[in-house]
């Protein structure tokens, strides 16, 4: 286990992984963060994007949106407002929502706001890519 480290993710409303992973791939806020085990302490802003995570060789992908990081030696916390494991990601409601975002974005000019169109195109695309890695 001294090759492994601990990776627990968590939204308000489930716990979706806890399990000892080789390396973990987060979207922080200001970019992707990798941990491996010895990894130096940080906390960071979560992003929108996927997380992946290896374990037993394979790749395990989940779109995560918000909340926080926690990054020790032997351990990383990943508290997201949202989060999905790529199998359980409904492609064509990710695309429906893709679609109303772009929508939304067009209609800026009427009054919509365009960051909350951005963020809820970054939100699906981000589905879609996880969904991708099935």
């Amino acid at each position: 286990m001294a090759d492994e480290i601990e990776l627990q993710i968590a939204t308000p409303e489930r716990m979706l992984v806890q399990e000892h992973v080789a390396e973990v791939q987060v979207p922080a806020a200001n970019g992707y963060l990798g941990v491996l085990p010895g990894h130096a302490p940080l906390v960071a802003e979560l992003g929108t994007g996927f997380l992946w995570y290896q374990v037993g060789g394979r790749r395990r992908y989940l779109a995560v949106h918000g909340g926080f990081v926690e990054v020790l030696p032997k351990k990383v916390r990943v508290l997201a407002d949202a989060a999905e494991r790529a199998e359980e990601i409904d492609v064509q409601r990710a695309r429906k929502a893709l679609q109303r975002a772009q929508e939304l974005l067009v209609k800026s000019a009427l009054g919509v706001d365009p960051a909350f169109a951005l963020d809820a195109m970054r939100r699906a695309e981000t589905r879609l890519e996880a969904a991708a890695h099935k």
